[in-house]
């Protein structure tokens, strides 16, 4: 029988870095501008097969490939949409060839136009961005480190950095329910306005507020933060002591000023996700061994769930999905990771430093 399979698409988010990773003396002797010039000419790059997924629930075992989307973070932010459209397809077109059933979009590829639907249309395997299990991770991530720094959700302030988003959108919601107050940021007015209405229309537990600021971020306990952004958007001056702050964006939104300067304060890498079998993926991506993220994990959920359709794509993203994706998930035995920061494990000791370096006001 045939063993079912996917694929699964990322870019380089830090030029040199990811580059070394696949071809070490390029990553080493070319500047990231140069990188990035060349990123336009180079054709989708065959990373690794990855080997050793099976279901916790049904004993099926599936594989895939990881594959390369050329194009740098900052082209896919300065070409034209068709330009970097056509790149993301090229690259499915490799996934087709391999015999691929299902492809995910991992970092910029999910987010670029319209979320993922031209590069749907224009493939003959289904295509999923990832999001719906994305926000299931990074609300759960929150909330996991609330409560490990003992702040009480349901008398919380949380605040959402990219709201108007996909991932923003969807986590917003179903943090509505979960807090007593809940900003809503992001670049414009009209867009978190009508998210607000959105969300008040649907009866939420929390009060909402709008802001452009990003200091609004200085009056939450509870960040969730997904932007877009091609830098560091959130500064140790952002932050009040204590908070928890739960990155999900590639690039990251946080920047490690934040953990140079703020011992008082917990920033986690959101999205993580440990993987069921003895997972190889035969390449450095940049996570320990049996480690995904949300947005992998929900391409391999799919396949071990023989659902081979267009699945999370476009600008909405239904609470519906988000938890049909999270039950698939856990019956296979994909599981929420431990804390990480940037790249680091979090230790208990770490956390108990951080609430009495908050309580002391150091």
């Amino acid at each position: 029988m045939t063993m079912d399979s996917f694929a699964f698409v990322i870019h380089p988010i830090d030029p040199k870095k990811d580059v070394s990773r696949k071809y070490p003396l390029l990553g080493k002797a070319l500047s990231p501008k140069l990188i990035d010039f060349f990123s336009t000419f180079f054709p989708p790059v065959y990373l690794s097969e990855i080997e050793g997924i099976v279901s916790r629930s049904t004993g099926v075992q599936i594989k895939g490939w990881l594959l390369a989307c050329p194009l740098t973070a900052a082209q896919m932010l300065k070409l034209p949409e068709e330009a970097v459209y056509r790149k993301i397809i090229q690259t499915g077109r490799l996934a087709e060839k391999l015999g691929a059933r299902i492809l995910g979009l991992g970092a910029y590829t999910s987010v670029v136009g319209d979320g993922g639907l031209t590069i749907a249309r224009s493939l003959d395997i289904p295509v999923t961005s990832g999001d719906a299990l994305t926000v299931a991770m990074a609300v759960q991530s929150l909330l996991k480190a609330a409560s490990a720094l003992e702040i009480p959700v349901r008398q919380a302030t949380a605040a959402v950095l990219g709201a108007t988003g996909a991932i923003g959108r969807a986590s917003a919601e179903m943090l509505a329910w979960q807090v007593e107050e809940l900003i809503l940021i992001g670049r414009r007015a009209e867009s978190l306005e009508a998210l607000s209405r959105t969300l008040l229309s649907k009866g939420p537990r929390a009060r909402l507020r709008v802001s452009t600021n990003i200091n609004a971020l200085s009056q939450a306990q509870l960040i969730l933060s997904l932007t877009s952004a091609p830098h560091a958007v959130i500064q140790p001056e952002h932050l009040q002591p204590g908070c928890v702050v739960c990155d999900v964006a590639l690039p990251r939104d946080v920047s490690r000023q934040v953990a140079a300067q703020r011992k008082d304060v917990l920033v986690i890498d959101g999205g993580i996700v440990d993987l069921p079998g003895q997972v190889d993926f035969h390449f450095d991506f940049g996570l320990p061994p049996g480690k995904a993220y949300a947005c992998m994990a929900e391409t391999m959920a799919l396949a071990l769930e023989g659902r081979f359709e267009d699945y999370s794509l476009g600008r909405e993203i239904s609470t519906a999905r988000v938890q049909e994706i999270t039950a698939i998930a856990e019956k296979h035995g994909f599981r929420l990771s431990g804390f990480r920061s940037f790249e680091q494990t979090v230790t208990v000791e770490q956390i108990d430093q951080i609430r009495q370096m908050a309580y002391l006001g150091l």
